[in-house]
């Protein structure tokens, strides 16, 4: 039996190091005290329990602790900021032709309109989200 424990073990140890989470490390610990108790001669089913009470309980009691120190923080791109802008129409937007731009903030980006409709050159729009490298954009709401 403790050849099935070094198994667990090894294995639980090779899954945590090609993961980018904590996902198995409580198994390696659970396995090891399954491998101790299988040394000590104690029978098969006491040592299935003890890997999963011992399992159960570092998962309970570090759980919290990793997820908070595993949250990494989204890092906003340059783009994100034109979201909620006013933008001016500089060549009208038609999405069924697939034509439009708007200057934002000093850039020129191609648009689409977000409920479909067409949008003249000059009027203002918001900048409601970017797909790709366009900005989805409306008429903002006083002008509709």
């Amino acid at each position: 039996m403790p050849y099935i424990w070094l198994a667990v073990i090894v294995i639980a140890a090779i899954v945590e190091g090609v993961t980018a989470q904590m996902v198995s490390i409580w198994f390696v610990v659970g396995g090891i005290g399954a491998l101790v108790s299988s040394l000590f001669g104690v029978s098969p089913g006491i040592q299935l329990l003890i890997f999963a009470v011992l399992t159960a309980v570092t998962l309970a009691a570090t759980r919290p602790f990793v997820n908070k120190i595993m949250k990494f923080k989204k890092t906003d791109t340059n783009a994100g900021r034109y979201i909620g802008q006013t933008g001016s129409v500089t060549a009208k937007i038609d999405n069924v032709l697939g034509t439009g731009q708007v200057n934002v903030r000093g850039s020129i980006w191609t648009a689409r309109s977000a409920d479909g409709s067409v949008i003249g050159a000059g009027e203002k729009v918001r900048i409601k989200s970017i797909e790709g490298v366009k900005l989805i954009v409306e008429l903002p709401k006083n002008e509709i």
